[in-house]
């Protein structure tokens, strides 16, 4: 099966930040609403729902968050209790039949990378179901954690997550075709070197945030002295009169070789 096609839906400040500070997560948090606030209201804003719109065009049954946009780096996660069985059983992927059984859509995974077993899930919700991205560096307790749990996840890569391998086997395993990620910079920057983004929804706020280290759109990995950019084609484009501009960007491939 070819891998799942990656949508990449972002919001940003005009000099390209994600986030207010790098010490602080979105979700749920005062910096949150300040930076949603970056957007003001407009009489001609246009609503656009990325996962409806790629549910319909390419069948999107999953998103994809990073583990820093789940859980401040700075916190210590709750301590698992240590696994004492053999630890070779748990690294191969865990899909119990009654989570992959369900059509998709319109069930849907929330997929999430977390290499380091750091986040703890404690909420459900009707027709979505987690699914950790983990390696073979992931602490046995925490995979055990996920099993007792009931929690699907895929193992991939050695030292740590592997995109390519991670992403192509949500195809491989789950059938997943089409995939919105809606990470930081850090994981969006990841997905960038791996050259799995495929599409790219930017919102851009009319604000500007600043600050040396702030996380912007695509972090990670800087170019190689000598390595090109990765080329845009511009699929769309709104402004609206409050100043915040959405675009829309397929990925242009270069030719192999």
């Amino acid at each position: 099966m070819q891998r799942p096609r990656v949508v990449v839906s972002v919001g940003a400040s005009a000099d390209g930040k994600v986030a207010l500070t790098r010490k602080q997560i979105l979700m749920g948090t005062r910096s949150g609403e300040l930076f949603s606030a970056m957007s003001p209201p407009s009489s001609d804003w246009l609503p656009i729902d990325v996962l409806e719109a790629a549910g319909r065009q390419y069948g999107c049954n999953a998103t994809l968050e990073g583990s820093g946009s789940l859980v401040d780096d700075a916190a210590e996660p709750d301590a698992l209790p240590t696994y004492d069985g053999d630890p070779a059983v748990l690294y191969s992927h865990f899909l119990p039949p009654e989570k992959t059984s369900l059509p998709s859509p319109p069930h849907m995974w929330f997929a999430a990378v977390d290499g380091r077993g750091r986040v703890r899930w404690d909420e459900d919700h009707e027709n979505w179901d987690i699914l950790v991205l983990v390696c073979r560096s992931t602490p046995p307790e925490y995979l055990a954690y996920l099993r007792s749990r009931n929690i699907c996840y895929l193992v991939a890569g050695d030292g740590r997550v592997d995109l390519t391998q991670a992403i192509s086997a949500m195809g491989t395993e789950l059938g997943i075709s089409c995939v919105l990620s809606t990470a930081g910079g850090g994981l969006q920057g990841a997905l960038l070197r791996e050259d799995l983004i495929d599409e790219l929804h930017l919102s851009i706020a009319p604000a500007l945030v600043g600050g040396l280290g702030t996380p912007t759109i695509m972090d990670g990995r800087p170019l190689e002295i000598g390595e090109a950019p990765t080329p845009l084609r511009l699929l769309s484009v709104h402004t609206d009169t409050a100043g915040t501009v959405r675009l829309h960007y397929e990925v242009v491939r270069r030719p192999a070789g």
